[in-house]
């Protein structure tokens, strides 16, 4: 083999793994780092997810629309503004939904150091389990960025790894009618492989709180209507372990 070739070969591998690497950091349902909870097996199940609240406005608007479904939903959480608004955060405890860890800051964990990682998570842990008077038991990593100490970190402090297998593609405004294609056409993709699905929605940003989120309010409202007389079951992530 040339210098040439061996240079080329090189570079195809050092693409190579960086390539697995990245899949593994950020593809939604990959397991190369470390387990992680994506969906159930039934096809007939939704999971409905809500990322980056307590939001004022859009997440008091979302707990009536779920109640007059008689839904429950999971929801992640960044810790920032869960000390700023305890009470909502009771609120959506009090209505039986789930709620889980989605750090303090929402940084990019799989580029931090450790010690970060555990302020983050640890953090969070603490500030919901003094707001609602009880323990956590999920997490979802921001962007759905891990690496394997990211992993080893939540389980140390007694939680469950989430992702998803459904984007709604709602972190920046688009209308509600875009959100519920996206969703409806990965319902209906997961149903095609014997899957159950894990929505992901947002009903906060992490910029602050006040993010315009009523699109996937109003997008999650149709979703029930359409859904609910199918025969479809909505359930939490709690469901799937």
């Amino acid at each position: 083999m040339t210098s040439i070739q061996l240079a080329a070969a090189a570079a195809f591998t050092t693409a190579a793994v960086a390539g697995a690497a990245a899949y593994a950091a950020l593809w939604p349902q990959s397991q190369l780092f470390g387990r992680v909870l994506v969906a159930g097996s039934n096809p007939d199940e939704i999971a409905l997810t809500y990322d980056d609240g307590p939001n004022d406005a859009a997440t008091e608007r979302l707990l009536e629309v779920l109640a007059r479904h008689e839904v429950h939903a999971t929801f992640f959480l960044i810790g920032g503004f869960v000390r700023q608004r305890p009470a909502l955060v009771r609120s959506i405890a009090a209505a039986g939904h789930v709620i889980g860890n989605h750090t303090m800051t929402h940084p990019w964990l799989s580029w931090q150091s450790a010690a970060r990682i555990r302020e983050e998570l640890a953090g969070c842990n603490a500030v919901l389990e003094d707001a609602l008077g009880a323990p956590v038991h999920f997490f979802r990593a921001p962007h759905g960025a891990r690496r394997p100490v990211v992993l080893q970190t939540a389980r140390e402090l007694g939680l469950t790894a989430v992702q998803w297998n459904i984007t709604a593609f709602d972190w920046n405004p688009i209308p509600a009618d875009e959100i519920l294609g996206n969703i409806t056409r990965g319902i209906e993709r997961n149903r095609s492989r014997k899957r159950a699905s894990n929505v992901l929605l947002h009903d906060g940003g992490h910029l602050g709180i006040g993010q315009p989120r009523m699109p996937s309010v109003e997008a999650t409202d149709r979703l029930l209507q359409q859904y609910k007389s199918t025969g479809m079951r909505f359930v939490t992530v709690a469901d799937w372990i």
